[in-house]
Formats: structure tokens, sequence, C-alpha cells
């Protein structure tokens, strides 16, 4: 029997090749986003419009995607998510509280949504898209980190609570990818905390993110795309799936580092990195070093 998958932020990067390679394995995708999908919806990807702040929105997709399939759903891949990256003193309240809407309680919302589902059924899978940030922090990301955090631990519980009646729950954890992620944290970054007392620090970590949104650094997004279809289609699923350029290296470094060393290094790198990335760009000239095969 054909498997039905729905896939959240599928109009670009991760989520976007996610969807390519489960519909390319034969599985029935539904892609959901904000924004429009043609280069899905020309392969014959059912696409839904989903907003995952929105209640209404969530709701009606998961109606249209029920109502479409006969209550059927195997697979939920759950990837919609942003970064807004800035100091915990300067990114607004607001502004914390929407990531947290978008990367957590949106995801979430979507598993309380499709449980019953899959529940009923005896059998599906949950993937949540997390990253190498959930196992580390650094400057100026609080709370992007936190959200990532959040979706660690919440699919761990869920892992504990699922797994014996049938439904298994596996994480992904990206490291730097090549995708519009890096150049829209970076904006944020820059707008946020970019002229006062953390400038140095905000100046060399945008510049890095622009350095791996560009091409010269990170793991194209069709390597992670491919690692969540085998996430989501493999018969016996790893808890966790680390992938990706700095995945291993990084939260290795911090294991083994003791706290205050990793935080001297984190703050000294950063405040450097402007220097370090504006080198590179000479020494690599007009190459493209993306890493898509990683």
């Amino acid at each position: 029997m054909t498997s039905i998958a729905l896939v959240t932020g599928a109009s670009s990067g991760m989520g976007n090749q996610a969807a390519l390679r489960l519909w390319e394995r034969g599985v029935r995708v539904y892609a959901a986003a904000r924004r429009s999908m043609p280069d899905l919806e020309v392969l014959g990807v059912r696409t839904l419009h989903m907003d995952v702040t929105s209640e209404d929105s969530i709701s009606e997709g998961m109606a249209t995607l029920l109502r479409e399939t006969g209550g059927r759903l195997d697979i939920l891949v759950n990837d919609a998510g942003y970064g807004s990256f800035g100091t915990i003193e300067e990114v607004p309240i607001s502004e914390a509280r929407h990531q947290f809407e978008v990367n957590v309680f949106g995801a979430m919302r979507l598993v309380q949504l499709v449980l019953p589902t899959m529940l009923a059924a005896g059998h599906g899978r949950i993937v949540n898209v997390s990253s190498i940030g959930g196992l580390f922090a650094t400057a100026p990301a609080g709370w992007y980190h936190a959200t990532k955090y959040s979706i660690e631990a919440l699919s761990d519980v869920l892992r504990q609570e699922v797994g014996p009646h049938g439904v298994e729950v596996v994480l992904v954890e990206p490291g730097l990818i090549r995708t519009d992620f890096m150049k829209i944290a970076a904006q944020h970054m820059r707008q946020t905390s970019g002229l006062g007392r953390y400038s140095a620090l905000v100046r060399g970590y945008a510049d890095a993110f622009d350095f791996i949104a560009d091409g010269y650094a990170g793991t194209d997004p069709a390597v992670l795309g491919k690692v969540i279809a085998n996430a989501a289609t493999t018969k016996r699923p790893r808890a966790r799936y680390r992938r990706g350029f700095g995945a291993i290296m990084l939260p290795t470094a911090h294991s083994l580092l003791p706290d205050k060393a990793f935080d001297a290094a984190m703050v000294w790198s950063f405040s450097h990195l402007d220097q370090i990335v504006a080198a590179a760009r000479k020494v690599v000239g007009g190459t493209n070093h993306s890493d898509k095969e990683q």
C-alpha cells in the first residue's frame, strides 16, 4: 500500500527537497507551506496552503488531507521553521514568541492533530527536523536555540509516549545547510543587534552565514532531503539522524570542552569571523565550494 506523507515547510530548502525525495520513492506527498510550490505542483505533488501559526489554517489543511485520503496519514515531516537571530536583550519578546509559535507550537499542534489517525491505525512516523542548534547554544541566537532545544525534548518524550503504540518518532539534526535560512538569519541579526554593544559578535556571525548562503561552505539541502526521506521510510529508523557541515564536529567540541572554555572559544571566533570570512572570500574567489554530497 502506498504511504501518505505530509511535509511542512515544503516551499524551499530541506522541506522542499524532502517532499521531492519522498515523491521519487513513490510516497503520496502532501506538501504544505505558506507560499506557492510550482516546482512540486508540476510533478503532480498535492500542495496545501498552511500557516502553522494559525489554528484555522492547520485544521483546514488536515481536514482536506484526511478527506482526500479516506482518513489516512502515515508520515508527518515537521520542517516548517525559521531563525530570527539577535541577542536575548534586543530581540523583541513578540518576535521571540512568534519564533516559538512557528518552530515549536505549530509543529506540536500538527503532532496533536495527526496522532489520533496514526494511533487508530496502529502505525505511523513523525519526523521532526531539529538542528545541531538543539544540542549546544551560541550567541547571538538564544531564542532560536531555545526552540530547537524544545523540539529535542518534546520529540524524546513523544518517542516514549507513542512508541509502544506503534508510532515512531525521529529527529533529524542538520548542521550548517546552504539555504535561505542563512540569509534571513543574517539579516535579522544585523537589524536587531548589529549596531550596539554586541556589534562585533553579530558582524562576524552574520558574515559567516552569508558566506555559507553564497555557496562557499555548508551542505546542499538536497543532501538533507535524502536524509529526511530515508528517516521517514526506512524500515527501522534511528532515533536521531545528524548530517551536514559541522554536524559532528561542533556538538563534539561542545561536549569535550568545559563550559567556560567553549564560551570563550565561541565569543572569540565570532568576534573575528568577519576578518576570517573576508580572507576566505579572497582565497576562494568566484569558486563555489558548497558541499553537494556530504
